[in-house]
């Protein structure tokens, strides 16, 4: 579903989420151990990685609510950007 640069960034911010486990698209991102900082960060790490800016329609809660939503709304913006 999401490429492995996706889910090594978005690994790092889930303090919770043993290293063994697989990394589930419809867990909730909070569950294991994503805060509002967390958010700030990964946002700046997916906008670097991807050559994108998330706008501000992108920057609510349910798009950081599970792995899937996110993936989606990266591709999304990858998409209109590139």
């Amino acid at each position: 579903m999401w490429d492995n640069r996706f889910e090594e960034i978005l690994r790092g911010h889930l303090h919770f989420l043993p290293d063994d486990e697989k990394l589930q698209e419809d867990i909730n991102l909070m569950d294991f151990g994503l805060d509002s900082l967390g958010i700030v960060q990964l946002l700046a790490a997916l906008e670097d990685a991807y050559g994108v800016r998330f706008r501000d329609e992108a920057l609510t809660l349910e798009t950081f609510q599970t792995p899937a939503v996110l993936w989606k709304t990266l591709a999304r913006i990858s998409e209109t950007d590139g």
